[in-house]
């Protein structure tokens, strides 16, 4: 926890600023409960042509809650920053659940990662630079290690891989009826 504490302090000591304060904490609030990842999905479920997308990135984001938030986070119960770095403030009211791993970097990088796979770079580029800056946000507001966001990016990519194989092969076998003998 020194590492991760002292990044934490360099944070709020060399960068944080009351313009980047409104902004940031503002950004992290668009990953609360992965809010908008799951906007995102809903949007591309409606259309045709992104449903596939959409569903992949709807799994992803099951996986995240199931496995992150509903397990992994109780079971691990680390304390958050505010709790064990002292002269560490936030930005933001810190979250009642543990810090292990980050909910928001997870569900940025389970949608990210269904974006990289399946979207034009267009729109998954810029995914990817959100979900880093939401994952960033994290640290800058002071209410994640960054450990936390590292765990949560790598538990994110692994929980995209499943939404984007489980989503893949039940999208694909949409439509095709079994037949019994």
């Amino acid at each position: 926890m020194n590492i991760d504490g002292q990044i934490l302090l360099w944070i709020q000591e060399n960068l944080r600023n009351p313009v980047l304060n409104v902004i940031l904490g503002s950004i992290t609030h668009l990953g609360d409960a992965g809010i908008i990842w799951i906007i995102l999905a809903a949007i591309l479920l409606i259309f045709k042509k992104t449903r596939k997308v959409g569903v992949c990135t709807s799994f992803a984001l099951i996986s995240t809650l199931l496995v992150n938030e509903l397990f992994l986070k109780h079971l691990i119960d680390r304390a958050r920053p505010i709790e064990v770095v002292s002269g560490l403030t936030t930005v933001v009211p810190t979250p009642d659940s543990g810090s292990f791993p980050s909910g928001h970097s997870a569900s940025s990088f389970a949608a990210v990662f269904v974006l990289l796979m399946l979207a034009p770079k267009k729109y998954s580029i810029p995914s990817l630079i959100f979900g880093i800056v939401i994952a960033f946000s994290r640290l800058y507001v002071g209410v994640h290690f960054p450990t936390d966001v590292i765990g949560g990016i790598l538990m994110g990519t692994l929980y995209g891989f499943v939404g984007y194989r489980l989503g893949t092969y039940l999208y694909n076998r949409r439509g095709k009826k079994t037949v019994s003998v």
